[in-house]
């Protein structure tokens, strides 16, 4: 199946009450931890067969489920909220990539830093929900080194190794409504 040709032409808007856009990242080298932003927008376009999409995360919505970290992570430390408000993402391509995947390419600025990445999703269904919206569901994974973006913080732990591994797996669990002209 193409999963691009068998969309149907339009503007979609991601759902941010029924979509997660997290990560998880090693810590201590014994263990994962998984962290999401609750505040993004994201909207993507359709249009025989060739998609694009954009997304853009508020920095300071970072949750762990730990205030302390949450707060470090949102230090010049590591996103420094207060003075590079967003993350984003811009696609470049996208293609279909298998039965029910599609490889989307594009461009992540954290920071004032921007570095292409891919991201491999997997369509998994459309609804119709008891409002009428048409649905479009996509899961999503790519894998980034913090350090590219300028995440240099870490401390040494005393049997070797560091806290925060480099590697971070960004997960991207997508409900996208298709959007219904005004006069509809």
């Amino acid at each position: 199946m193409s999963v691009l040709s068998s969309l149907p032409t339009g503007t979609f808007t991601i759902d941010p009450s029924h979509s997660r856009i997290g990560f998880s990242v090693r810590h201590a080298m014994v263990t994962k931890v998984h962290g999401s932003f609750n505040e993004f927008t994201g909207s993507g376009t359709v249009e025989n067969g060739v998609a694009s999409l954009s997304a853009e995360m508020n920095a300071s919505s970072i949750d762990t489920r730990s205030p302390d970290r949450d707060a470090h992570l949102q230090s010049p430390d590591f996103f420094d909220a207060a003075n590079f408000p967003k993350l984003t993402f811009v696609s470049t391509s996208a293609k279909d990539s298998g039965s029910d995947k599609v490889i989307v390419e594009g461009n992540l600025t954290i920071k004032d830093v921007t570095k292409p990445i891919s991201i491999e999703f997997e369509y998994t269904g459309t609804a119709k929900d008891p409002y009428g919206n048409a649905r479009f569901g996509f899961e999503g994974t790519s894998e980034i080194n913090r350090k590219d973006f300028g995440l240099t913080w870490n401390a040494a732990l005393e049997t070797g190794g560091l806290l925060v591994s480099d590697n971070v797996k960004l997960e991207f669990e997508i409900s996208a409504i298709a959007k219904v002209a005004a006069n509809a």
